[in-house]
């Protein structure tokens, strides 16, 4: 069996007095979708930010395609593409010339970086505006640049905060065509965070929920249903707050919403 792409142990985040991860054990199978979901302040984008090496863990140990991401964080970045959440590009830099600093970054030769950010430009729909600043890019626009950056790489884990946030939803097919084709046919592990359960539902071949920085569950959908619920058929979104114990909240109490 092969190893795993990335393996946490006890792995720990303090700010202060909070806790953000308490203790998380993690074990994302080689070449799958993995979807990481959890309410508002449950310790997502920190677990990732550790997991990517921007983020020291306060204790515990992770691994990423093998290597320690405290001790090895050269070795990991070599390896991984990031989209967070926050994107944080270059505004003054057009896309294209964004794409070949991240080229030159790792260590690719200009004849490379020039194909590969030619065919993500245009597989993206941004060839039309890869000569404009990325300050004057759309929300969605900038997204898209963002993964194609990580791509360009060609990455063994790819690490996704909220891909698909502001994305129209033409790309958005297309950009789930091309993760699902990385998984299948290359191998590469997607870790994937976001609150859009749908898409965690039709995208993910396992799925782990954490709260309050601790793993609640993990598994396949139907392993999941079967913890929440003895309905088969429950969707994900069901099966998610019967986990966190969140019931939906009404607008019964507030009345001018509610028609009281």
């Amino acid at each position: 069996m092969a190893d795993p792409a990335i393996q946490t142990h006890g792995l720990v985040k303090r700010f202060g007095d909070l806790t953000a991860v308490d203790g998380l054990d993690l074990t994302v199978p080689a070449g799958t979708m993995y979807g990481f979901l959890g309410p508002n302040g449950a310790g997502k984008t920190t677990t990732l930010k550790m997991l990517t090496g921007l983020l020291r863990p306060t204790a515990g140990r992770a691994t990423v395609a093998g290597f320690d991401v405290a001790a090895q964080p050269l070795e990991v970045k070599r390896r991984i593409g990031v989209v967070p959440e926050s994107l944080g590009l270059y505004d003054r830099l057009t896309g294209h010339e964004y794409l070949e600093l991240v080229g030159r970054l790792h260590g690719l030769d200009a004849a490379t970086v020039q194909d590969r950010r030619a065919r993500l430009l245009d597989r993206l729909e941004l060839a039309e505006k890869a000569g404009t600043l990325t300050v004057d890019y759309s929300g969605g626009m900038k997204k898209k640049l963002a993964l194609a950056g990580a791509l360009l790489p060609d990455p063994q884990v790819l690490f996704l905060d909220e891909p698909f946030e502001g994305v129209d939803a033409v790309s958005a097919r297309t950009v789930k065509d091309m993760l699902r084709t990385l998984v299948d046919r290359r191998g590469v592990t997607v870790f994937f965070s976001t609150h859009i359960m749908e898409l965690v539902e039709k995208l993910c071949d396992t799925v782990a929920i954490i709260d309050h920085g601790r793993l609640i569950a993990s598994g396949s959908l139907a392993d999941l249903r079967r913890m929440a619920t003895a309905d088969a058929a429950a969707s994900l979104e069901d099966v998610f707050l019967t986990l966190v114990d969140a019931a939906p909240r009404t607008a019964a109490d507030l009345d001018w919403l509610a028609g009281a």
